[in-house]
C-alpha cells in the first residue's frame, strides 16, 4: 500500500518514517511560497492589507468546504483554549452548573471553564471505556458537553450524533474540539453549537491560528462578553451607542488575525482539497488496523473498531519517553506523553512505514 499523498510534497527528511501527525505533521514544501507571499504583501502598505483580508476570506471558505459549514460560521482564534474561553465567558453561569467531560479530555477544552471562580463550575467526568459514557454522565445541571471528536490520549473517536441528542435532551450546548480529526476525517460541524480546531496537525498548517466555528442556526443570539476592534462591524465610530458586533463568526477574532499562519493554512487547504476526506480516512485507518495487528502484546488503548478510532494508535508505556527517543534514533518519528506512545498516520504514510514501526519496536 503506497502513500496517498506524494511524500516529495513534504519536508520529510530522507530515510525517515514520520508517524507523529498527532503532534506535528511534516510541512508542505508549498508553504515556502505562502510565507514569501505573506512577507511581500505585508510590505505593500494598504494594498497589502487588502491582500491579507482576501487570504482570510479564502481560508474561511476552505474550512467551510472541509467542515460542511457556511463560511460565515467560520472565524479564527489563536488557539483552542482561547476559543473555549470566549464561549465560557459569554454564558450566564449559575450556582450548581456543571460541564460534562471525559476524564481524559484535553486541558484546552476543560481549563477555561474549570478554573472559573464565581460561581465555581462542577466537572462531571465520564470514566471507563463505554462508548456511551459521556452522554450518560451529563445531567440536568449540565450547561456544556465538551468533547474532542478524537482523543489526543487514546485515539478514541466518539459518537457526535449521540452527544448531540444528549445535549438536546437536557438543553446543553455541545462544544467540540476537532483538532485530532480535521484533515483526515469528514467533519460534520453542524452537530456542534461551537467547535474549534488547531491547524498544525492533520490540517497541515502551522501554530498561531485555530479555527473557531459558531453554529448560527442553532445559536443565533450568541454574543461574546468581550471584544476587540476586529470584533466590531466596520464603519462605526464612538461608543454611544455601542457599535454592533460583526454578524458572523469573525466576532471571535478580537484583534488582527494571525495573517502569516493563515497564508500557510490556505496553502494547506488547497492541498487537502485535492482529496476526498473519505479516501484519506480509509487510507489512514487501513494503516492503523495493520499496526494494531503488528503490535499484539502491547497495551493498546485505542479501540480496534474502525468506527471508534481515528488515525492514531496509542499504547500505554511507563517508559514512553525512552521508547520514542529510541525510535527517533532508528529514524522513526513518533510521539509520547502522559505515559503512552502515539503512532499517527497521514496521507504521506504507507504500509512500509507500518512495517518499519513494528520492526523498530520489536528491536
Amino acid at each position: 500500500m503506497q502513500p496517498l499523498f506524494d511524500p516529495a510534497d513534504f519536508r520529510l527528511p530522507p530515510g525517515i518514517t514520520h508517524v507523529c501527525a498527532g503532534g506535528e505533521t511534516a510541512a508542505l514544501r508549498a508553504h515556502d511560497q505562502a510565507l514569501l507571499q505573506y512577507a511581500a504583501d505585508k510590505s505593500l502598505g494598504l494594498p497589502g492589507r487588502t491582500a491579507q483580508e482576501a487570504q482570510i476570506e479564502a481560508a474561511r471558505a476552505g474550512i467551510a468546504c472541509l467542515w460542511g459549514a457556511a463560511a460565515g460560521d467560520i472565524g479564527f482564534v489563536s488557539n483552542v483554549a482561547e476559543g473555549v474561553s470566549i464561549v465560557a465567558e459569554s454564558l450566564d453561569w449559575r450556582d450548581g452548573d456543571s460541564i460534562a467531560i471525559d476524564a481524559n479530555e484535553y486541558p484546552s477544552v476543560v481549563g477555561p471553564i474549570a478554573l472559573r471562580r464565581a460561581p465555581g463550575i462542577r466537572l462531571l467526568q465520564a470514566r471507563g471505556g463505554d462508548p456511551d459514557r459521556l452522554a450518560r454522565t451529563a445531567d440536568g445541571s449540565t450547561r456544556i458537553i465538551a468533547a474532542s471528536y478524537v482523543s489526543y490520549l487514546t485515539g478514541e473517536r466518539i459518537d457526535l450524533h449521540a452527544l448531540r441528542a444528549a445535549a438536546d435532551s437536557i438543553g446543553a450546548l455541545l462544544l467540540v474540539d476537532f483538532t485530532q480529526a480535521s484533515g483526515y476525517l469528514p467533519i460534520e460541524a453542524s452537530l456542534a453549537d461551537f467547535a474549534f480546531s488547531a491547524c498544525y496537525k492533520w490540517m497541515l498548517g502551522i501554530t498561531g491560528v485555530a479555527v473557531a466555528y459558531w453554529n448560527r442556526a442553532r445559536q443565533p443570539e450568541w454574543t461574546p462578553a468581550s471584544a476587540g476592534w476586529h470584533s466590531f462591524a466596520p464603519g462605526t465610530r464612538g461608543y454611544d451607542p455601542m457599535p454592533a458586533l460583526k454578524p458572523d463568526a469573525m466576532r471571535f477574532t478580537r484583534g488582527n488575525p494571525a495573517h502569516c499562519p493563515i497564508y500557510v493554512l490556505n496553502s494547506a487547504l488547497s492541498y487537502l482539497s485535492r482529496y476526498d476526506m473519505r479516501d484519506v480516512q480509509r487510507h489512514v485507518q487501513t494503516l492503523t488496523a495493520a499496526l494494531m495487528d503488528g503490535l499484539r502484546g502491547r497495551d493498546i488503548t485505542t479501540p480496534r473498531d474502525p468506527a471508534r478510532h481515528g488515525a492514531s494508535v496509542c499504547f500505554a508505556a511507563p517508559d514512553a519517553p525512552a521508547i520514542v527517543s529510541a525510535l527517533h534514533a532508528k529514524g522513526v518519528y513518533a510521539w509520547n506523553g502522559q505515559g503512552r506512545v502515539r503512532i499517527s498516520f497521514h496521507g504521506y504514510n504507507g504500509m512500509a512505514d507500518v512495517e518499519r514501526v513494528v520492526a523498530a519496536l520489536s528491536a
